[in-house]
This record gives structure tokens, sequence and C-alpha cells, in this order.
């Protein structure tokens, strides 16, 4: 089960958009300083020029199932169409603060989110977590060291 707690009336809770998708969609949740939904999109940074970033509040907190994370990601007709991507999207297992959407956009216009726009997917997955052990020396491959290039272009 994922719970979600919405922390602005306005904001839009994750759906996926069909039953075969692996993601839920993520909406903008803008507001002011005082919680109000805005649609004055420029007054609140909504306009991301290009080669710049900005961190999209998204309106709720979630609880994720136990030994899940959750990856926040792009959506694909955003990156087709305006080139936008997101970053730093990893969402721990613990965490109850409101999610953001990092934007970045590489394209060559601004882009301007709109409240309530579906920005970003969550994709939830699940982790192993192994303790670490410190080893005097690893098992052979027969990769090996063999690093960036290593098995051919």
């Amino acid at each position: 089960m994922l719970e979600i707690r919405k922390l602005c009336p306005t904001a839009v809770l994750p759906r996926r958009a069909t039953k075969g998708s692996a993601g839920y969609d993520l909406s903008a949740c803008l507001r002011d300083e005082n919680g109000t939904p805005r649609c004055d999109f420029a007054a609140t940074g909504a306009v991301i020029y290009p080669g710049t970033r900005a961190m999209v509040p998204l309106g709720i907190s979630i609880a994720l199932p136990p030994e899940t994370y959750g990856r926040i990601g792009p959506r694909s007709g955003l990156a087709v169409r305006h080139c936008i991507d997101t970053a730093a999207g990893i969402v721990d297992l613990d965490y109850r603060g409101e999610l953001h959407a990092v934007l970045v956009n590489h394209g060559p216009a601004p882009y301007v989110v709109e409240h309530g726009a579906r920005i970003a997917q969550l994709v939830i997955e699940r982790i192993a977590l192994p303790d670490v052990v410190e080893v005097e020396a690893l098992g052979d491959t027969a990769r090996g060291g063999g690093g960036f290039g290593s098995s051919g272009v």
C-alpha cells in the first residue's frame, strides 16, 4: 500500500495513467509562502529557463511500502517535447516530508510549470540492504577491474 498525505487542498494524488504504467504521475502543486495555491507562475518561480533547474513542490508526502524506495523520474512526453529531465530523484523509505521534483531544462526555450500539470513520475522499486563487510580481497571475475569501455563499444 502506498499511503499519500495531501499537504495542499489542490494537490493531485499520484496515479497511473494505464494499468500497465510502471510509474505514478506526479503533479506540480504551486503555492505561495502561506500555502495558498497560485496561478501566477512567474511569481512562484515556476518558469524554468534553458540550462537551469528548479525544485517544484508536489504538495504531497508519502509512506512507501516496506523494503522499497521511490525514484522520481522524467515523463517521456516532457522529455521529447520540451527536453525536460529530472535530477536528484531518490525518495527514502523513512522520508515523510513534502515531495519535490527537480526539473532540468535541456531545451532551447523556457518551460512554464503550471499548477496541477503532470511533471514527473514516481516508480516504486524493491531495495536490497545487505550488511557492509570490509574484506582484504574480492573474488576474481573474467572482467576484473576493467572499467569504462573495457567490454567494447
